[in-house]
């Protein structure tokens, strides 16, 4: 049974995320700060931004996500493993790991598996990996799901936001292969507390978005004037 809307608390499940790719030190300091002033769970940033973030942070439990081989997925393994681990040995707690699509197109799934289970083994720290879902068939991302599953990842994530955004039909097709026993990320193209309702309701666990902000002032103006 789907959460009722009311009972949603919005906050818990913003990921808060910083991803243009001419974003400042200011700015990577102010989407920290929103994180603190909401009580996100988590922020998402580039490489770069990482000791930035844990210095801002720092002892604060909100954790830092950095994208690896994003926003393409089209890195070599060893190139992203370099970029793995060098994020998480310069703060990240978590990463947001791009599949190589290529690998699901071809039906190299022993390949696509190597790669992510390498990352898992590697960095110990918790993995959601991309499925890019704008760009797969169904049975594509089924495939890609299972295959993230085996290899250990914590989160199952729908999009970067570059090829298309979140569904709520592709979120429900996630929660359906994962049955909880991983967390979903839906994220691209999350503007509205409406949209985000509807994604948590399908399954979601945590919403990628760089407009958490605006989604929370809406939220307040919602609950000033409820209509549910």
């Amino acid at each position: 049974m789907a959460i009722p809307a009311n009972e949603i608390d919005l906050a818990r499940y913003l990921e808060h995320s910083l991803l243009h790719p001419a974003a400042t030190e200011a700015q990577v300091k102010e989407c920290c700060e929103a994180a603190v002033q909401f009580d996100f769970p988590a922020v998402c940033l580039y490489p770069t931004a990482m000791k930035t973030a844990r210095n801002f942070l720092h002892q604060r439990p909100i954790q830092i996500c950095s994208v690896v081989g994003f926003p393409a997925g089209a890195h070599t393994t060893a190139t992203k493993l370099y970029e793995a681990q060098e994020a998480v040995e310069n703060g990240a707690t978590e990463l947001d790991v791009m599949l190589n699509l290529a690998f699901v197109k071809m039906g190299e799934s022993e390949k696509l598996y190597q790669e992510v289970a390498q990352i898992v083994e590697l960095t110990k720290v918790p993995i959601k990996g991309i499925l890019e879902t704008a760009l797969l068939t169904d049975t594509e991302k089924r495939l890609a799901a299972e295959i993230c599953l085996d290899a250990g990842v914590s989160y199952l994530k729908t999009s970067t936001g570059w090829f298309g955004g979140a569904t709520v039909a592709d979120v429900k097709l996630l929660h359906g292969i994962t049955k909880g026993r991983i967390g979903i990320k839906a994220a691209g193209g999350i503007k509205t507390v409406d949209q985000a309702i509807a994604l948590i309701q399908a399954g979601a666990t945590r919403l990628g978005t760089s407009r958490s902000i605006k989604i929370m002032q809406e939220r307040e103006q919602v609950s000033d004037n409820p209509t549910w």
